[in-house]
């Protein structure tokens, strides 16, 4: 799995620790959870099937596209 290096201040990091002990998951379970959350929020597919659904989702009964 790629990996991205990423800081936070310290109060944050301290949050997120409590959240990840108080929850009983990891920081990669918090952070792919935040991400999902993020990526869902802004409309972003994730990988070429999610990419295909929603470009199908776009199209109008007649077939094509709909204008935004």
């Amino acid at each position: 799995m790629p990996g991205k290096r990423v800081q936070f201040d310290a109060d944050t990091l301290e949050a997120i620790a409590a959240v990840a002990r108080d929850s009983g998951e990891s920081f990669q379970e918090l952070a792919d959870e935040a991400f999902k959350d993020l990526l869902k929020k802004r409309k972003q597919p994730v990988g070429l099937k999610a990419a295909l659904k929603e470009s199908v989702g776009a199209r109008g009964k007649s077939g094509r596209p709909t204008r935004s």
